[in-house]
């Protein structure tokens, strides 16, 4: 199937069960958006660990108790519908990885779209940065670090990061760039040797595929929508619902730069 050619079209053919695959590496140019899906009564712990974190939980929307309709600017879309695969925690424990939530969405249920990586890899490309993916995933590789984020109420976890190779002599643009996209999780959080994040191998990524590192690359380390992923089971909220690892909500509008840091 051709890749669609705006994110409403993609978002019509998700909602028809015609694309479950990822969103990874499509649509250079708009904001993708990772999904939280918690009851009424974590919302606000939820919130104000996103707060609390803001790097790896940018929020973007979130959508009223009940409501599955997220609106923002001049994207209207359901989220029960409109993203590719889904995952669904019951009790903290794993349940189902559907591409249809709507039998498991809930009367108190509290959306929160959160700012995804996948945002900047556009800018970096159109920049000549190049991101190295495995062939076989549009996706980096992801880690679980050992540097906890600032707890909330029932929310807790450690930092999660995902990694892109950089030519040493592009390191300084890519953080300029990535910096100018807090809602994409912004600058790194960790450039060189993956021990000082608690990474006992680079080669084995705690999610997704093996890293492509090439001759006189940098591991760049930027945090990671996984993140509330891992604080969310040891809450033993009655259900959760995220989104599956690269199967992202894309909005209607384009990402725009925020002003150079400094």
């Amino acid at each position: 199937m051709d890749t669609p050619a705006t994110p409403a079209a993609l978002r019509r053919l998700v909602a028809d069960g015609r694309w479950t695959g990822p969103t990874a590496g499509l649509l250079d140019g708009y904001q993708q958006a990772n999904l939280v899906i918690v009851p009424r009564d974590l919302a606000f712990d939820f919130l104000l660990y996103c707060t609390r974190n803001p790097a790896p939980c940018p929020v973007l929307a979130v959508t009223e108790p009940g409501d599955p309709v997220v609106r923002l600017g001049t994207t209207v879309a359901d989220l029960r519908t409109d993203l590719p695969r889904y995952r669904v925690w019951h009790d903290g424990e794993p349940a189902a990885e559907p591409t249809d939530i709507t039998a498991h969405w809930r009367p108190d249920a509290v959306g929160f779209l959160l700012g995804c990586s996948h945002t900047f890899e556009g800018p970096l490309r159109a920049a000549g940065v190049p991101v190295r993916y495995a062939p076989e995933s549009a996706a980096p590789p992801v880690y679980v670090t050992d540097v906890a984020t600032r707890p909330a109420g029932r929310l807790s976890g450690p930092l999660v990061v995902s990694m892109r190779a950089i030519p040493a002599r592009l390191v300084a643009r890519a953080v300029e760039i990535t910096a100018r996209y807090p809602a994409g999780h912004g600058a790194p959080v960790h450039i060189g040797d993956p021990a000082g994040l608690g990474i006992a191998d680079l080669a084995r990524p705690d999610f997704g595929p093996s890293p492509v590192v090439e001759d006189g690359d940098v591991p760049v380390f930027w945090a990671c929508g996984v993140t509330p992923q891992l604080a969310l089971p040891a809450t033993r909220a009655r259900y959760a619902i995220t989104h599956y690892p690269g199967h992202m909500f894309v909005f209607d509008h384009t990402v725009d730069a925020g002003p150079a840091p400094g």
